[in-house]
């Protein structure tokens, strides 16, 4: 798994996911364009899905010039506009859903003829804070649910003594059991007013259903259903005499581990660079930790009270092995996380998620020194003969892992630090655009970014009056004739009539010659050239 991780960083870069950014738009925001167009056009770093009535235009006199529904084609939208507003200032509000689930708004503004007061949003669509507030208190529950149901189980089929009662831990396991099941259902509550904005208890039958028939709300009544599964094979196993058959421990094993794989499916890694890689590296994440804290618990709230010398002597050196184990893949598999999502060091530093990261290394880093001491103990046979400072250890270890999952259910519900890192373009400062003029046309050229990499390049055909002008075909390359590289070929799809698109990559940076022709007729074309800087 590191050395996937690994070649993902050597390889050429590509659009950031997880969180869609906003990466460029037409007009140009903050722009003053000589007349009204005909549709407004965002581009994200990332295919995005509709929220009902949620992106919309507001002219200079607060009245909405939208018209129609919006068009989505995989990263792009396409907002059809009435051109017979006024001058002045527009605003362009929106809310979309990105891959991995979450919600984007923002807004900016352009000018028809000259700038103006700009207009204001009502901000219906605005996040609620107890709706921002309960969704991290939820996943926290479902992953406190997770471990009190993995190690204790795992701890009753391998290591549990037969002459001890089950009904401790039996309660334990349904109690985890009911945390997920509520954290779940909360999951699918709160995802109505997180994507469409509003309070807790706001929203329809209709946004509640666009929630469930999403990969999300799918993944999240699959959970439900391999829980409900999972039940009938753990009633005899805490109920009865508490042995498992073969058949039941490999069902069980693949029912968790189908329940685990709903957790990353449903987050982050469904919508990674790599997102093969970063499930199973984010269900073996979780994996580990259940084991790890669900098996502290079974021993401190029953083995270290519970079992004889004689038992903890054969249970703690297993136990200890265990726990190493899922140690090692815990932080194999954080590695691997940070590095699929944060990237570089400026971005584990400058950003929230970056920094979430590192308070989770320090945290863990004390969590593996209090280990080492219970495992020092173990190894020098102490543990048995004295029980107190080994649950001292545990409750520690305990105490530090809560505040770790803490810290956890914020970091799935932020900004991923490459997304963030991209997102800071917004600015403007890799961002290209001009307009050029042949004979017959006016073409309007944005590059995103103007840096080496990949690059999305936009086109807009108007005529010399600056209205659309419907094109035929469009043709461009791009060259460096100054380092000896030829001219590359920019395949462009049509959007609209007027407007097309295309994905190039370029390898350095210096002043980037294009040439784009446009024909607009059977013998009607022209062909125009611009220098485009890349840095």
């Amino acid at each position: 798994m590191l050395v996937a991780a690994l070649a993902t960083l050597l390889v050429p870069a590509t659009p950031a996911y997880a969180h869609a950014v906003l990466s460029s738009t037409s007009p140009v925001a903050d722009t003053v364009v000589p007349t009204a167009p005909a549709e407004v056009v965002l581009t994200f770093s990332e295919s995005v899905r509709k929220v009902t009535d949620k992106i919309r235009v507001i002219g200079p006199d607060g009245n909405r010039v939208d018209r129609g529904e919006p068009t989505f084609n995989g990263s792009v939208v396409t907002i059809p506009v009435d051109q017979g507003g006024p001058r002045g200032t527009y605003l362009v509000s929106y809310r979309v859903i990105s891959a991995d689930s979450h919600p984007v708004s923002g807004a900016f503004t352009y000018s028809v003829g000259n700038p103006s007061e700009p207009p204001t949003d009502d901000g219906s669509d605005r996040a609620d804070p107890v709706v921002a507030a309960a969704i991290p208190v939820a996943k926290y529950l479902g992953y406190t649910g997770l471990l009190l149901v993995v190690g204790p189980v795992l701890v009753l089929m391998l290591l549990w003594p037969q002459r001890l009662s089950r009904t401790g831990p039996a309660r334990l396991v349904w109690t985890g059991a009911g945390l997920i099941t509520v954290s779940t259902l909360a999951a699918i509550w709160l995802q109505v007013p997180y994507t469409n904005g509003g309070g807790i208890f706001e929203g329809s039958g209709a946004a509640l259903g666009d929630v469930l028939g999403s990969l999300y709300g799918t993944v999240h009544l699959v959970r439900l259903g391999i829980l409900l599964a999972a039940a009938f094979l753990l009633w005899p196993l805490l109920h009865g005499d508490g042995r498992a058959t073969r058949s039941d421990q490999v069902l069980l094993g693949i029912l968790g581990g189908a329940a685990l794989l709903t957790w990353p499916l449903a987050g982050h890694a469904a919508a990674a660079l790599v997102p093969a890689v970063s499930v199973v590296v984010d269900a073996v994440h979780l994996a580990a930790m259940a084991v790890w804290l669900g098996g502290l618990v079974m021993l401190v709230a029953f083995l270290l009270r519970q079992a004889d010398d004689r038992e903890l002597a054969a249970i703690l050196p297993v136990w200890s092995r265990w726990a190493t184990f899922a140690v090692c893949a815990l932080l194999l598999a954080g590695v691997v996380q940070a590095l699929l999502e944060v990237g570089t060091p400026q971005a584990l530093f400058s950003t929230r998620y970056g920094q979430l990261i590192i308070a989770k290394v320090v945290l863990f880093a004390v969590v593996l020194a209090v280990a080492a001491f219970a495992r020092k103990l173990v190894r020098s046979r102490t543990a048995p003969e004295e029980p107190g400072r080994m649950r001292k250890a545990v409750w520690l270890e305990l105490g530090i892992a809560a505040v770790i999952l803490a810290v956890s259910a914020v970091l799935v519900q932020t900004t991923p630090a490459r997304t963030a890192v991209a997102g800071g373009r917004d600015g403007g400062v890799e961002y290209f655009t001009t307009t050029a003029t042949s004979s017959i046309y006016s073409l309007q050229i944005q590059m995103d970014p103007a840096a080496r990499g990949n690059n999305t390049v936009h086109m807009y055909a108007y005529t010399l009056d600056n209205r659309p002008l419907p094109v035929v075909e469009w043709r461009a390359t791009i060259a460096l004739p100054d380092q000896g590289v030829e001219p590359i070929d920019i395949a462009l799809l049509s959007l609209t009539d007027n407007h097309a698109f295309g994905d190039i990559r370029l390898p350095a940076a210096g002043d980037w010659q294009m040439r784009v022709t446009v024909r607009i007729s059977e013998i009607d074309q022209d062909t125009v050239t611009v220098t485009v800087p890349v840095t």
